[in-house]
C-alpha cells in the first residue's frame, strides 16, 4: 500500500533526439520515484500523450522535424493541463520569451544542472497538481454557470452587447470580427451564457495555435488505430461541445483541407472521426472569430466562399478600444483592482496624471494591452496609487505628445506647416525642422523635443554642431 504521507509522484515525458541525454534524465527522475516515459522525437511525444495523461513534459528545443517550440504548442492543444519545460544549449532571451508566451512553465539552458532541472520539474508538477485540485473543488461547488462580465459603459460597447443578446436567443452561426485584444472569446462566452445552451459546455479552440498536422484530429476526433499512437477512440471538440457552444478562434487561419470538412459539419450537422466510417451527429452552436478580413481572403482564393457565407450568418464587429475611450477609466480601475488582489498589493487607484496618460494613448493592442499595462503598473508601483512613471514608455510618450500639442493649441500654433524644397539634404532638413519647431515653441527645447519625438540632447547636439545655442 502506498504511504499516504509520501509526496505525490509525477508521470514525466522526456523528449530528446540524443539517447545519452534521455538516459541521463531518466536515471535522475527514476531515482526520485517518478514514472518516466521517453520519446526520441516530438512526433513520438504527441503519440505518447494521446495514449495516456502526463503531468510534465521535459523537452529539448532543437530537434529534427518538429521542434520543441512546435511540440509545446501541440501539447497545449492535445493535453492543455500538462506543463512543459523546455531545455536547450542555445538559450537566448528571445527564445525564452517566445517559450513563455506559448505557455511553457520554464526554460532551462544546457548543460543542465541536476538540482535546477529537478527543481523546475517539481515546481511544474506542483502547479499541475494544485490546478487539478482547484478544478475538482470548483466542480464540487459548481451550480449555475457564472455569467460573463464585460466591463464598460460606452455607446459603442452597449450597441455591440445589444446585438450579442439578440443573436444569443437563436441557433444561428455568429462571426465575431475585431482586432487582436478586443476580447473576442469574452464576447463569445457572453453569447453562450445568454443563450438557451448556457447549461451546456463552452469549448474553444484556437485554430492558429495548433499545428496543421493535428488540427483535424482535435476538431473531429479519431478512432482507435487511425494512426500510430491512437490506442483508443478520442472525441473531438465538436463532440465535446455537444449541447453547448464551440468557438473557432482565428478561423481565418484554417487550412483548406479542414475548411472543406468544417463546411460539411455546418451544412449537415455531422462529422466522421479520423479513421472512422460511421457518421456522428453533432449538436453545437458554432461561433467563429477572427482578426483577418475574410472577404479579402475569399477574393484571394485563400478561404472558401461557401464556408464564409455559412459562418457569416450574423456578423458582429467588436469596437476597438480607441473607439470607446470613455471605457478606459472604467476598465483601468477594474484591471487595477484585479491585479492588486492577484499580486497582494493594497492600492487606492491611479493618480489623475496616470489616468490622463491612459486616456491619451491609442491602445493598438486594445483591452489586452491595457490590462497588461495596468498589471505592470501595479507590480512596479511603490506608492498607494499608480502614477504615470509606473506606466509603459509608449503610454508616457503619448501623454507627453498630447501635452505638447495642447500647449501648441493654447499658443494658436497647432497645425502649422513647413515647406521643404526638393533637393534639401537630410542634415539640412533635420536642422530646418528643429529651428522651425523651436521658433514655434519660443525656444523651449524640451517641448520641441517632445513634439519631434526625439531627446532634448539631440537638439542641443545638432545646434552646437552648427555653432548655435
Amino acid at each position: 500500500m502506498a504511504d499516504p504521507t509520501s509526496p505525490p509522484r509525477a508521470t514525466l515525458l522526456l523528449v530528446d533526439d540524443e539517447p545519452a541525454n534521455l538516459d541521463s534524465l531518466e536515471r535522475i527522475f527514476s531515482r526520485e520515484g517518478h514514472r518516466v516515459l521517453l520519446a526520441a522525437s516530438a512526433q513520438a511525444a504527441i503519440e505518447q500523450l494521446r495514449k495516456e495523461p502526463v503531468d510534465v513534459v521535459l523537452t529539448d528545443l532543437m530537434m529534427p522535424g518538429m521542434s520543441g517550440q512546435e511540440l509545446l504548442r501541440a501539447v497545449r492543444a492535445v493535453a492543455p493541463e500538462t506543463e512543459v519545460v523546455l531545455m536547450t544549449a542555445y538559450g537566448t532571451v528571445e527564445a525564452a520569451v517566445a517559450a513563455m508566451k506559448d505557455g511553457a512553465y520554464d526554460f532551462l539552458t544546457k548543460p543542465l544542472k541536476r538540482h535546477a532541472v529537478m527543481k523546475s520539474v517539481a515546481q511544474a508538477f506542483e502547479k499541475r497538481r494544485l490546478l487539478q485540485e482547484n478544478r475538482q473543488l470548483k466542480a464540487r461547488l459548481a451550480g449555475l454557470p457564472t455569467p460573463v462580465s464585460i466591463v464598460g459603459q460606452s455607446q459603442a460597447l452597449r450597441a455591440t452587447l445589444d446585438v450579442i443578446r439578440q443573436a444569443a436567443a437563436s441557433s444561428a452561426t455568429v462571426l465575431l470580427l475585431g482586432e487582436s485584444g478586443t476580447g473576442k472569446e469574452l464576447f463569445a462566452r457572453a453569447l453562450h451564457d445568454n443563450s438557451p445552451r448556457a447549461h451546456g459546455p463552452f469549448v474553444a479552440i484556437n485554430c492558429a495555435a495548433i499545428p496543421e498536422s493535428i488540427l483535424e484530429s482535435e476538431l473531429f476526433g479519431y478512432e482507435r488505430g487511425a494512426f500510430t499512437g491512437a490506442v483508443q477512440r478520442k472525441e473531438g471538440r465538436f463532440e465535446r461541445a455537444s449541447g453547448g457552444t464551440l468557438l473557432l478562434d482565428e478561423v481565418g487561419e484554417l487550412p483548406a483541407s479542414v475548411q472543406a470538412k468544417l463546411l460539411r459539419v455546418l451544412q449537415e450537422g455531422e462529422i466522421e472521426r479520423l479513421g472512422g466510417t460511421q457518421v456522428v451527429r453533432v449538436d453545437c452552436r458554432v461561433v467563429a472569430a477572427t482578426n483577418r478580413d475574410l472577404a479579402t481572403l475569399v477574393r484571394d482564393g485563400r478561404f472558401r466562399e461557401d464556408l464564409y457565407y455559412r459562418l457569416n450568418v450574423i456578423q458582429v464587429t467588436l469596437p476597438p478600444l480607441r473607439d470607446r475611450p470613455e471605457d478606459i477609466p472604467v476598465l483601468a480601475n477594474h484591471f487595477l483592482a484585479r491585479a492588486a488582489t492577484k499580486n497582494q498589493k493594497t492600492l487606492r487607484g491611479a493618480t489623475a496624471a496616470a489616468m490622463s496618460a491612459l486616456e491619451a494613448y491609442a491602445w493598438p493592442g486594445n483591452v489586452r494591452e491595457l490590462e497588461n499595462a495596468i498589471e505592470r503598473a501595479v507590480v512596479l508601483s511603490r506608492d498607494p496609487e499608480i502614477d504615470i512613471d509606473d506606466l509603459p514608455e509608449s503610454v508616457r510618450a503619448a501623454a507627453s505628445r498630447a501635452g505638447a500639442q495642447g500647449q501648441l493649441a493654447a499658443l494658436g500654433l497647432e497645425g502649422r506647416m513647413l515647406t521643404i524644397p526638393l533637393g534639401t539634404t537630410m542634415d539640412d532638413l533635420e536642422l530646418r525642422v528643429i529651428r522651425e519647431t523651436l521658433r514655434h515653441t519660443k525656444g523651449d527645447k524640451n517641448l520641441a523635443a517632445t513634439l519631434l519625438g526625439i531627446a532634448a540632447r539631440t537638439i542641443y547636439r545638432k545646434l552646437e554642431k552648427e555653432g548655435e545655442k
